[in-house]
């Protein structure tokens, strides 16, 4: 299916535009191909003839909202936009640009008019925001951070403490800060502060060294030290007190945006796992026509697309029921880290000895796998997600799971008008409103009578495991829904992923319909569904043999023509 039909025409030339700045990665000659993307990872720095390209092309500008002179409109654009970047180079996508797209939205979400235009000004021209967030001591628990913000004996505020593991500070032109702006214990404590590196005073600073990583070792993970520097009290970003309620808002967007990038590895390590084992021959034939290796190919292949697919809802659902993101997000991040990190560790096991190689033509595929880790613990780890949905189980039980209605159209539709993201708009609880795995009740009816009796005895299975899901959310006790929920408690919250997970595939396949084409036919759908059946377990189900045949055969039509295995199945270079 050609990529226009999910992209306007704007977002779908600037992608065309990007890959074609960015040329073909296989290129040995090419300045930003995997050739030199490797010499740069041996290097640990971000390639530089690749910041050059994304500087011409003005990338920052796509993390800038539209009315502040940036490119930003859709959040589900943008994603598709950065894929482009972090299948040939995660390095370049997260120390490049998600790194600063992390501390941006604090500012879209919290800050004043003065400081959204200053911000938006300093990426229009190419610089730099850290979101320095991060005390090794306190882990994901920032509620407990110690770094501080607080008045100062001549007016203003005096920064004081440690901010540790935080991707490109050295060489950031601004920064947020998470830090403590009231002594005292609660939940208004903290706040975010914005300000410009230029107005610190270098002498109450010292950067910390360099944290060594074993993949990502392009980024520049650092920390630094504060020491009674003074700032403007104005530098707060909104009210005094709101940082966590910030946090919780803005990250919304890059919780279920940054996860549905890394699809892009999984995308270029299926790549050159099917160039393996189509070169490569074993008792007289090429390996792809091994049966277990077949079933790891089209394991893998299905479940990018159903990564993809509840990802795709989760940002647009920022635009159309911004409501639903504070439950959407934090799923995405759960279920999308989960099954990327294990179809990944399947495709080692195909690529075999050829996986360690760090040199060759698949040299590419050992960077992939290292790169992608952090997808389970950046930015916040899976287990933190999983645990901000429990608190909202009983809610999304009685209300959002029993609407028994169709999700937006918009959500899933080829092409969808959406309204501006309105980063302020943003909620830190959904009030049980969950539009999407409510919609499953009545999903086994839309698929039609011409529906196969396997893919609807499936669809109906998980409207009945919803059903039953929703009577044990709606009877938990408030001792269950703290931090110390049981492990009862949690397969809760992961069942609940699965069934977002499944209703997003199912809706997916039921607006392609018309369209036609691979999303409008059953197979991948009753393969997805198949995935899911256990994706909440601590097992996996390979795809049905009675569909593996006619996935594979998609799988190696994409590879021919150099199509991107997603569900935009956009043409690459």
């Amino acid at each position: 299916m050609a990529a226009d039909v999910f992209l306007d025409r704007d977002i779908d030339e600037r992608i065309g535009a990007l890959e074609e700045l960015l040329g073909d990665p296989r290129d040995p000659a090419n300045p930003v191909g995997h050739t030199a993307i490797l010499g740069a990872d041996e290097r640990a720095e971000l390639l530089p003839a690749g910041e050059m390209a994304l500087d011409a092309f003005g990338l920052k500008a796509e993390m800038v909202p539209a009315e502040l002179g940036g490119r930003f409109t859709r959040a589900d654009h943008l994603v598709e936009l950065m894929r482009s970047l972090y299948r040939r180079d995660p390095s370049l996508g997260l120390g490049y640009a998600s790194s600063t797209l992390l501390g941006a939205v604090n500012v879209w979400t919290a800050g004043s008019a003065e400081q959204r235009a200053d911000l938006a000004e300093l990426l229009l021209a190419n610089g730099r925001v850290a979101a320095a967030y991060h005390e090794l001591a306190h882990g994901n628990d920032i509620g407990a951070m110690e770094f501080s913000a607080l008045p100062g004996p001549a007016g203003g505020l005096l920064l004081n403490g440690r901010k540790e593991v935080v991707s490109n500070l050295r060489r950031a032109d601004a920064v947020v800060f998470f830090a403590r702006t009231d002594p005292g214990p609660g939940r208004r404590s903290h706040s975010q502060v914005y300000v410009r590196k230029a107005d610190l005073d270098q002498r109450r600073y010292t950067y910390l060294p360099r944290f060594r990583s074993v993949g990502m070792r392009g980024v520049d993970l650092g920390g630094i030290e504060v020491r009674d520097c003074p700032i403007d009290a104005g530098s707060v970003l909104g009210p005094p007190g709101r940082g966590m309620e910030v946090t919780t808002r803005a990250y919304q967007l890059t919780r279920a945006a940054l996860p549905a990038m890394f699809t892009a590895l999984l995308d270029t390590s299926l790549r050159c796992t099917l160039d393996h084992v189509r070169s490569r021959a074993l008792y007289g034939r090429t390996a792809d026509s091994i049966p277990m290796v077949r079933t790891t190919l089209v394991n893998a292949f299905v479940d990018q697309l159903v990564c993809e697919a509840l990802a795709l809802a989760a940002t647009r659902a920022l635009h159309l029921t911004p409501r639903a993101g504070s439950v959407y997000a934090p799923a995405v991040k759960f279920l999308l880290s989960g099954m990327l990190l294990e179809a990944m560790q399947q495709l080692t096991l195909v690529m075999g000895s050829e996986f360690y190689r760090r040199d060759g033509v698949h040299a590419i595929f050992e960077k992939m796998t290292r790169d992608l880790k952090p997808v389970g613990f950046g930015h916040v780890a899976r287990a933190a997600c999983l645990t901000s949905l429990i608190p909202q189980l009983p809610l999304l039980a009685r209300r959002g799971w029993r609407t028994a209605e169709p999700a937006p159209d918009g959500l899933f539709a080829p092409v969808a008008d959406l309204p501006p993201l309105d980063f302020a708009g943003l909620t830190i609880t959904s009030g049980g409103h969950d539009p999407l795995a409510g919609s499953l009740a009545t999903a086994a009816d839309r698929l039609g009578p011409d529906a196969p009796a396997t893919l609807r005895r499936q669809v109906e299975r998980q409207a009945a495991e919803l059903t039953a899901l929703a009577a044990q959310c709606a009877g938990l006790a408030p001792a269950d829904l703290s931090t110390v929920a049981t492990v009862r408690t949690r397969h809760l919250a992961a069942a609940y992923v699965t069934a977002l997970a499944a209703s997003a595939c199912v809706e997916l396949h039921l607006r392609h319909r018309a369209v036609g084409g691979f999303l409008g036919d059953t197979d991948w759908l009753v393969a997805a569904l198949t995935r899911l059946s256990a994706a909440h377990l601590p097992i996996t189900r390979d795809v049905p043999v009675e569909v593996e045949g006619s996935l594979f055969a998609e799988l190696l039509r994409r590879h021919d023509r150099g199509a991107g295995f997603g569900i935009s199945a956009r043409q690459l270079r």
